[in-house]
């Protein structure tokens, strides 16, 4: 674990074994993966001190150093108009927030009067605790899906969670009601997805689609319905959705995929979400407790998916 202090807008870095002899460019292009073109904002604004000195990115950093990393800085990114929900946190810290979403609200708004999402709900929550940076969602979730959901809330934090995101190194895990029983209990839907060329938003199973993976194991069965976990290796848009659908097992209440309009919303809730820390590298796990009242999720305990 990468132990580290905040002193105003830096974070503090005395230099651990593991980065003794690299180069700070190292640590951004090789252990970090930042991209080019924030690497080069690092480097041409002076963001890292050695020492108190601006720092030689092509310098071996010796054990101990102490490293300066200009972070906490107010951003004007874009124009996100703060939006007061009380939504539930489930992890925090100076560099990362975990929220349990709501049902029935956009990840992030879709059109400028698209003001009362999550993402202006974050905005709001950060400047209320006096903390202006420009929060970035990692991932999305569909608007009436509710759950675990990740932001970052620096840029070097969002690079690195985003790259992890494409590396399939931050695991989620939903829990669904299908309707019927699964024929098998356990198994892997493999199927690419692509857009329904004759509907606006739906998606559909299609060989030129993108590739998408679902992992799902039956939890129980309740009347003529069953619980089913989930684990995404992709993220691809409605692909919960879609996949159980395509299996003949639409969710509850998803009118746009099949499923009997029995519930307001597609039975499916971000559970867990697992992660490792961007820059401490410590073991994140956020479990999101079911929040719909009345509840749509029965007897499942969370802590034991």
């Amino acid at each position: 674990m990468l132990k580290h202090t905040r002193k105003g807008n830096w974070m503090e870095i005395n230099t651990p074994k593991r980065w003794a002899g690299k180069t700070i460019e190292d640590i951004f292009r090789k252990d970090w993966e930042v991209p080019k073109k924030l690497t080069h904002i690092f480097r041409m604004e002076n963001k890292i001190l050695v020492n108190g000195n601006k720092a030689s990115w092509s310098s071996p950093l010796n054990l101990g150093d102490k490293v300066l990393i200009k972070l906490f800085e107010e951003e004007s990114l874009n124009n996100t108009h703060a939006f007061f929900y009380d939504v539930q946190v489930l992890f925090e810290d100076d560099h990362v927030i975990v929220f349990n979403k709501p049902p029935f609200m956009n990840t992030h708004p879709n059109d400028d009067t698209d003001k009362d999402t999550l993402l202006n709900a974050a905005q709001f929550y950060l400047q209320s605790k006096g903390e202006k940076a420009t929060i970035r969602q990692v991932h999305r979730l569909d608007r009436d899906t509710t759950g675990a959901i990740l932001f970052a809330k620096h840029a070097l934090a969002g690079a690195i969670l985003d790259r992890m995101l494409e590396k399939h190194e931050i695991k989620r895990t939903y829990i669904a009601i299908v309707q019927g029983h699964l024929r098998k209990k356990k198994g892997t839907i493999h199927e690419p997805i692509g857009r329904d060329r004759h509907h606006p938003t739906r998606r559909r199973v299609s060989p030129t689609g993108q590739e998408a993976i679902t992992h799902y194991q039956l939890i129980k069965e309740e009347n003529s319905n069953s619980y089913v976990k989930c684990l995404l290796e992709t993220g691809r848009t409605h692909q919960i959705r879609v996949h159980l659908s395509h299996i003949g097992h639409p969710l509850l209440g998803d009118i746009l995929y099949g499923g009997k309009p029995i519930l307001k919303r597609q039975a499916l809730h971000a559970a867990k979400l697992e992660c490792i820390h961007p820059i401490t590298g410590e073991e994140i796990i956020c479990y999101a407790p079911f929040i719909d009242n009345p509840p749509i999720f029965r007897s499942i305990d969370i802590y034991t998916i």
